[in-house]
């Protein structure tokens, strides 16, 4: 890790187009990059993470102009992207017959996850280095994702070549994911419509009801995997895992477990316990998340006993990643 200025971008920079691995901040976690043209770059990634690789990768770009040559952009996306753009929204469009992107980043579908960061030390990398960056989180596969530089060091070590340190990202959750159009057969190359339908496949750091509001319709819920195929991030049914066990909407506490609380009124407790949010925010829990996951999880505990958090407005992204967190392993 490094402290940042122009030179230390430079050489993260050249290290992306040379093929190695960058870990940098964003709004929502940390990412980790790799040039998206380079397919045998992308390939490093599922290598340093474990990941799946029919599980797609965001792909990370420094503005619209730079996505339309290599995605199709309809009206609907075009008016979501200058709602939200830069920042935590990813859109899954169909991709360009042309579109220099890796097949491997897309997991062999015809959809590409791109979005435009808003943190600034990932937009002057996307800008120094030139070209589009694929990133997913930076931690391994299936594990709590990174929000300090200090979690992508003990999670991924010497199998990423530099990381650039931003300090503690802001949001905490991962970008909300949605597909425009129909996401198995997404012929919208010549849409100019108002109309294409809009499917969310994550929840994530801009709400369902924010997103609504802006479009004037409902939007379709699509956040598990369609048959075996995921079409973005964050689908699988086991994701965002620690080590120890998670027991949900706990109300009272088990011998040997930790405690993750949320609000004021949480049960007694001898051991270890983090509080997402004491006064009960959901900003301030989904903020919280991932870091007190992983503290806990040092903590050798018996199990992670989780109280419940709403599932209005952040509280979904947060239920969503709680759940996944604690299904069965594969």
């Amino acid at each position: 890790m490094s402290q940042v200025d122009q030179q230390v971008i430079n050489n993260a920079a050249e290290i992306l187009r040379q093929g190695g691995l960058v870990a940098f901040p964003t709004e929502t976690v940390y990412g980790l990059g790799a040039n998206a043209l380079d397919g045998r770059a992308v390939a490093k990634i599922f290598k340093a993470k474990g990941r799946p690789q029919f599980n797609p990768l965001i792909v990370h770009v420094g503005s619209l102009e730079a996505i339309e040559a290599l995605c199709h952009v309809p009206a609907v996306a075009r008016k979501l992207a200058d709602a939200f753009w830069p920042g935590p929204l990813t859109l899954v469009l169909a991709r360009k017959s042309d579109c220099p992107v890796s097949e491997l980043v897309s997991a062999g579908l015809p959809t590409l996850a791109v979005r435009i960061p808003a943190h600034p030390l990932a937009r002057t990398l996307l800008k120094t280095a030139d070209i589009p960056i694929c990133a997913p989180s930076a931690n391994r596969s299936g594990h709590v994702s990174a929000t300090q530089a200090t979690h992508v060091s003990s999670d991924l070590g010497l199998r990423v070549d530099f990381i650039l340190d931003g300090g503690k990202t802001s949001h905490g959750l991962e970008s909300t994911i949605v597909a425009i159009s129909e996401i198995k057969t997404p012929d919208i190359a010549n849409d100019t419509s108002q109309n294409n339908e809009v499917f969310l496949l994550r929840a994530g750091a801009i709400k369902t009801s924010t997103l609504e509001n802006l479009l004037g319709y409902k939007i379709t819920k699509r956040t598990n995997m369609i048959g075996a195929q995921a079409h973005a991030p964050g689908q699988l049914e086991s994701h965002y895992a620690p080590a120890t066990t998670l027991r949900l909407n706990a109300s009272s506490l088990h011998k040997g477990e930790a405690l993750l609380a949320f609000g004021p009124n949480q049960p007694k407790h001898d051991g270890p316990c983090k509080n997402l949010s004491p006064t009960g925010e959901l900003e301030e829990a989904a903020a919280n998340l991932f870091s007190f996951l992983r503290e806990l999880d040092t903590c050798k505990a018996s199990r992670i006993a989780v109280m419940p958090i709403p599932a209005e407005g952040l509280g979904e992204a947060i239920n969503d990643r709680l759940n996944r967190a604690a299904a069965p392993r594969p």
